[in-house]
């Protein structure tokens, strides 16, 4: 029978070279483009192609040469200069130095640092100084919200294991009263405020400085969440006044929501899982499907236990135990780590999105645990430094800059006097205000022609966006309509069934922003049926209308407690 693990290996590997290939085909497109305004084609293209060679050898010599740490020690300013300035290329105007040596050489290293980083117009914080060891903090500030780097993190847990309520003290900067006060300005809905239960895709950022300080409403922590609540900044503030932004994904943790926590963990796209688990409950209810479905998105994830000011010594004690034990599960294979102190927060944020590659399988292995309470603030500050120095989702090779536009839509609204707006990620390419492009598939599985007025990031307005940002606006290739389809091939593997699956079998499939009820219409395993820990060659049909979907994409199908993993290996015509 094959396993969970190496079933997730090939689907990697499969999109890994679906990704390669289509990389290739859309650079080489973009060179052809660009070669349309030159007299010499063969001459611009093998230019830009030798310009591409020599990027790939100078960010490998980068990459391989001499660590910045031991030019700073030796004192080599220049080459230290230029691999600090290709660092901060690479790292999207950021990047974490960190150094053990003794005493003496440290004082010297922060003092070159800092002169370089001048030169450069960088700014260099200390994110910690100890005897033997020193971390620093190298970031540039952005000249637009264009510019600003983000991180995206989808908040899961169970239903009252206190993640609103976290989300609303981590941005507002004040405690809460132990009644839930502090979540009440995330809540969209009346009867979220009635019950306390978030039912639907939730949003909330948290902005830092270029020197890495949370901003909060007043510039300090308010001393209540009333006050932060009153004094709540615009996300458009926050933006102008950020260098980096975390983008909060809230979502539901009551079993009757399970399919809009499903829809926001594929099509918001997260970089990062935050699980909250209640200190008095442990790892109950839907916690469990919630770190399942990140384990097969194969998403890094991080741990806060809530509630420990009123939870009992022992019970606390009995949480922790049961969620060490179910992370080291075979099933999860996660090394969990206890973080207490602020290096301890920023070695686990510069670790947790390197992955050990094994038997091509990328297995994201580190799971930081913070013991964290919301009414005394232990343990809140280290929180949020691990959010700040957590890598940006743009340094994502999956998102290709020099590429035909691609946007995923995930939200669509209609403003009274604007018009229609939608909102997404820009999965490959660059959108611009005044852009022409195609919006679809519709119902009969067309694209529509339209032009993008306006577009807005973090609801601030910016001129263009681009791959791996998330933002509000329209957007598809639109240099030749893409191809919506009603069916398509993918290999699969059971993970639970009650009983068997086959031919007819209909269930709702999530794949990024797409979400429709579809039907087996044949499956390729000897028996002609399929049961859990199975896997088989699948062709699907959707049963409502066509939709735009790419070979290598991820699929995931429920239908109550079944539960399927896949990936689309054909878009059949």
């Amino acid at each position: 029978m094959t396993t969970l693990r190496s079933f997730q290996a090939e689907i990697e590997h499969f999109s890994h070279e679906k990704q390669k290939a289509a990389i290739v085909q859309a650079r080489e497109a973009h060179l052809v483009e660009v070669a349309k305004h030159h007299k010499n084609k063969d001459h611009t293209k093998d230019k830009d192609k030798d310009e591409a060679n020599k990027d790939e050898e100078h960010k490998e010599e980068v990459e391989d040469g001499e660590r910045i740490e031991t030019l700073l020690v030796d004192g080599d300013d220049e080459r230290a200069k230029a691999h600090l300035a290709s660092a901060l290329l690479r790292g999207h105007g950021e990047i974490i130095i960190a150094l053990e040596s003794n005493n003496d050489q440290i004082t010297g290293a922060a003092e070159r640092l800092r002169r370089i980083a001048d030169s450069l117009k960088a700014i260099v914080t200390d994110l910690y100084l100890e005897s033997g060891a020193a971390c620093w903090l190298v970031r540039l500030q952005p000249a637009g919200v264009e510019e600003v780097s983000e991180v995206r993190v989808a908040v899961v847990g169970n239903v009252d294991a206190g993640k609103s309520t976290t989300l609303g003290v981590l941005t507002r900067g004040g405690l809460d009263d132990g009644r839930g006060r502090a979540r009440l300005a995330l809540f969209r809905h009346p009867h979220e405020v009635e019950t306390g239960r978030t039912s639907s895709v939730g949003g909330e950022i948290l902005g830092f400085t270029a020197t890495g300080d949370p901003i909060f409403p007043t510039g300090h922590a308010p001393v209540d969440a009333t006050s932060a609540k009153r004094e709540k900044l615009s996300w458009e503030e926050i933006c102008k006044r950020a260098a980096k932004v975390a983008s909060f994904i809230d979502l539901a943790g009551h079993e009757r929501y399970f399919k809009t926590t499903l829809y926001g963990l594929s099509g918001c796209a997260p970089d990062y899982v935050m699980l909250m688990v209640g200190g008095n409950a442990g790892l109950i209810g839907m916690s469990k499907e919630h770190l399942g479905v990140a384990l097969a998105l194969n998403v890094p994830i991080a741990v806060c236990v809530t509630k420990i000011d009123m939870t009992p010594p022992n019970i606390l004690e009995q949480t922790v135990n049961m969620l060490v034990k179910v992370l080291k599960s075979p099933g999860c294979r996660r090394v969990p780590v206890f973080v207490e102190t602020k290096r301890q927060a920023v070695d686990c944020a510069r670790n947790l999105s390197k992955p050990l590659t094994q038997g091509g399988k990328s297995d994201y292995r580190l799971c930081p645990i913070f013991m964290v309470s919301n009414v005394t603030g232990h343990n809140l500050p280290n929180l949020r430094t691990f959010l700040n120095c957590l890598p940006s989702s743009q340094m994502d090779d999956k998102y290709v800059v020099d590429a035909p536009l691609e946007f995923h839509i995930s939200d669509v609204f209609s403003v009274p006097f604007v018009g229609t707006v939608v909102s997404g990620v820009v999965t490959a390419g660059v959108v611009r205000a005044n852009d022409a492009v195609l919006l679809g598939p519709d119902s009969l599985g067309h694209f529509i022609p339209t032009t993008v007025k306006t577009i807005e990031r973090k609801r601030a307005r910016v001129d263009s966006a681009e791959a791996g940002q998330s933002v509000a606006e329209y957007v598809a290739p639109n240099e030749t309509p893409p191809k919506a389809v009603m069916r398509f091939e993918g290999m699969v593997m059971v993970l639970h069934h009650s009983s068997t699956i086959q031919p007819k079998y209909t269930a709702m499939l999530h794949c990024g922003a797409i979400r429709q009820a579809v039907r087996i219409v044949s499956l390729d395993h000897p028996s002609g049926l399929i049961r859990t820990g199975d896997r088989s060659k699948v062709v699907f049909e959707f049963l409502g209308h066509a939709e735009y979907i790419k070979e290598g994409q991820l699929i995931l199908l429920r239908e109550a407690k079944t539960k399927v993993l896949g990936v689309v290996t054909r878009v059949l015509p």
